[in-house]
């Protein structure tokens, strides 16, 4: 039994993402998601002017004359929402967590998914496969996901992306559309990204809290790690701490952009301090003229 506080949260998300949908967001989804494969249609006799590259040759053989496969362009898409939710997306210093907004961002694509008529499908993850949800249509299935997402309680602390990565690419064979959500607050999965990047077409949402890029002057300050549950004591009087922190995480973060960058595989960083809907219509609109 589903806890009511959980069905509430449901209930608000899905009117607040689902206005952002209706109002912006659908047009913007459709027009850089809209299908751009090819689904098999019919095989006809040659005509000229036919490509050669696409005469079924086992038709041809039977018939004695030459045939020709026709194609039609493929509208449906598989979204895939591939979600982090290892301890540190429990944390979050502005107005949310970074599971909180996680869970929202993946209603808002989920429902501009099913508007489009697209399959909308979950994997969440920590450092194991936690929850898989296969692809499907219509609302009642992405508020099941959206539920699983809210509802869920991870068995372990740690992050895996690469395998999370590598299960994709196992249990979805056909080219999708995937969101990877995540705060990359992880071990190196370069090799299984790039793998993963040459069947499906993914997106890095990277969730950041403002205190994982700078640290406030707030005198000794007890930090510990989410995901190892190991404990520091800072002193964050310190301006050298503060700026060999503010250092290292800027390095992280442009770690993560010249990953991202050179597997060509796009990437939108959203702060848990601001709005996640302008970003997102930021990147589409700039995705969108990649692809007119």
């Amino acid at each position: 039994m589903i806890p009511k506080e959980i069905l509430k949260k449901v209930k608000r998300i899905e009117i607040t993402t689902r206005g952002m949908v209706n109002d912006v967001f659908s047009g913007e989804y459709h027009s850089v998601f809209k299908g751009r494969g090819m689904d098999f249609s019919e095989v006809r006799e040659y005509q000229i002017g036919d490509d050669i590259r696409t005469i079924d040759w086992n038709v041809t053989a039977r018939t004695g004359r030459p045939h020709v496969k026709v194609f039609d362009e493929e509208r449906e898409l598989t979204v895939m929402l591939l979600v982090d939710a290892s301890f540190s997306s429990e944390f979050g210093t502005a107005r949310r967590m970074k599971g909180e907004i996680a869970a929202e961002l993946c209603a808002l694509l989920a429902f501009s998914a099913i508007k489009n008529n697209d399959k909308v499908g979950l994997i969440i993850f920590t450092d194991q496969i936690e929850k898989f949800v296969p692809p499907r249509k219509g609302r009642s299935h992405v508020l099941r996901v959206l539920r699983e997402l809210l509802y869920f309680k991870p068995r372990d602390r740690k992050t895996d992306i690469g395998l999370a990565l590598e299960y994709l690419s196992r249990v979805i064979r056909r080219r999708s559309t995937v969101f990877l959500v995540s705060d990359f607050l992880a071990g190196d999965f370069s090799r299984a990204l790039r793998i993963a990047n040459r069947r499906h077409d993914i997106v890095g949402l990277h969730i950041v809290d403002p205190r994982e890029l700078e640290m406030p002057d707030v005198g000794f300050l007890e930090l510990e790690d989410a995901e190892t549950g190991e404990t520091m004591l800072v002193n964050t009087f310190d301006r050298r701490v503060r700026s060999l922190f503010g250092e290292k995480s800027g390095e992280a973060m442009a770690a993560q952009e010249k990953l991202f960058r050179s597997l060509n595989v796009d990437r939108v960083v959203i702060r848990t301090d601001e709005s996640y809907f302008e970003p997102l219509i930021r990147f589409f609109r700039v995705r969108a003229r990649r692809f007119r």
